[in-house]
């Protein structure tokens, strides 16, 4: 066998066991949530459920997990629109517009990237509690609705790449400003848009810490913190909280099915750019 086809070989055998210990979380997540208490204590880990039940599904969903997920897909989309929307005018404003600190400003935004988010989050609390806007829906999707730094970085970069014979050919036509970000710019960031709005999804989908804070009772509950209170409430009842961790992950394996191609085409667009 070539040396070539050994580095193959063994490459393929590391992103397996990669893909492997990925995958199988997942898999054990799913194989509990079907099993009653008793098989899960009596049985293997890895023996398949004889006979399956939906009976932890049911009781998550009567816990008010149904609130949650849907709290959670509000925020989730409310987000990522407003991220992109005022990612996208950033960028351009920073990529293509002359104005003075410009630059200094753009690095002095990006330097917040550098800042844990622990250090803001009772400077958050205290501005939200003198509003009076602390356990809303508002609470959750403020901080995170005017864009993010990475995403206007990487859009900014993304921008300024696109060729400026094209925005003054826009120009000549008759196009404004906001015409051009429209009609021109937007159209040929698709693939580095897709990339944003997947991370975007992912993270507000996960976000833990700041509702956690900002929102108590069930109503304004995201998925995570109903998970976390779940597992409080029904301790070492691993087939339930395994349900509430199941029907938290399905969302995002079907979003990732359904968009896989863009996914990988998106990847490896803005990792040509």
């Amino acid at each position: 066998m070539s040396s070539d086809r050994l580095r193959s070989a063994a490459a393929y055998a590391v992103l397996s066991a990669g893909a492997l210990l990925t995958v199988t979380p997942l898999l054990l997540s799913a194989l509990t949530a079907v099993k009653t208490p008793d098989q899960f204590a009596t049985g293997s880990p890895l023996a398949l459920p004889h006979p399956a039940t939906a009976d932890n599904f049911r009781t998550v969903l009567d816990y008010g997990f149904g609130r949650a997920v849907l709290v959670t897909a509000l925020m989730t989309v409310f987000v990522t629109g407003g991220q992109l929307v005022t990612s996208v005018l950033a960028a351009y404003a920073f990529a293509r517009t002359e104005f003075p600190g410009r630059d200094g400003l753009f690095w002095v935004y990006l330097g917040t990237m550098m800042v844990p988010p622990m250090v803001t989050l009772i400077p958050l609390y205290l501005m939200f509690a003198e509003l009076g806007l602390l356990n809303t829906f508002w609470a959750l999707v403020l901080p995170f609705v005017f864009g993010s730094p990475y995403a206007i970085f990487l859009l900014r970069q993304y921008f300024r790449a696109i060729p400026q014979e094209l925005i003054g050919a826009a120009r000549l036509d008759g196009a404004n400003t906001l015409d051009i970000i429209v009609h021109v710019m937007v159209p040929m960031s698709r693939p580095v848009l897709a990339t944003l709005t997947l991370i975007t999804i992912v993270s507000q989908w996960n976000n833990f810490m700041w509702p956690l804070v900002a929102s108590s009772g069930r109503s304004w509950q995201v998925l995570t913190v109903a998970t976390a209170n779940l597992q409080t409430r029904y301790n070492a009842q691993w087939t339930l909280v395994m349900a509430a961790t199941t029907l938290a992950i399905a969302p995002l394996v079907v979003l990732f099915v359904i968009f896989q191609r863009q996914v990988l085409r998106s990847i490896a667009w803005t990792g040509v750019k």
